[in-house]
């Protein structure tokens, strides 16, 4: 089941996938991290001054995220040769996949296709089980930011404390 916009609900089992990542073109996707939080960023395209914005952010953020434990996915219709130059220009160290061909077909999968052909600008957090635990689609002039992703992380996080304690 899916929200009215179209985007992949909590508790649904997350589609595995994998896509070609920058910046050397190997194969990446949620399944490899079993058993752990996978956050896929989905965002419209690597030069926007927005998406931009936000890929900056993730990096600076990945510190907290790694405290989860969490592996940090973006996804974009751009090709890897996009992403590995985005990439340098702006200090981006975790993995940039290319939903580049069939165009968005991993996007489309969890509702985070736009009709205009990119991505929406949408977050998903994969819990360790692979199943979505929060999903957040926003408006493509608008920088999610990290607050949400970090509120999803500690959730699960306390979930795993609660179930093993």
């Amino acid at each position: 089941m899916s929200d009215p916009n179209g985007l992949i609900t909590p508790g649904q089992a997350a589609p595995g996938f994998t896509l070609p990542a920058a910046p050397d073109g190997r194969e990446v996707g949620p399944g490899q991290f079993r058993g752990r939080p996978v956050v896929l960023a989905f965002y419209p395209a690597d030069w926007s001054p927005v998406c931009g914005e936000q890929m900056t952010l993730y990096q600076a953020a990945l510190p907290e995220l790694e405290r989860y434990d969490a592996v940090l996915l973006g996804i974009s219709v751009d090709s890897v040769y996009s992403h590995r130059a985005f990439a340098e220009s702006r200090g981006i160290r975790f993995p940039l996949l290319a939903d580049f061909e069939p165009k968005g077909e991993v996007s489309r999968r969890y509702g985070a296709y736009a009709p205009h052909g990119q991505s929406d600008r949408a977050l998903v957090v994969i819990g360790p089980d692979g199943r979505v635990a929060w999903s957040h689609l926003s408006p493509p002039e608008v920088n999610p930011g990290v607050d949400g992703i970090l509120d999803a992380l500690e959730r699960l996080d306390s979930d795993r404390r609660v179930s093993a304690g």
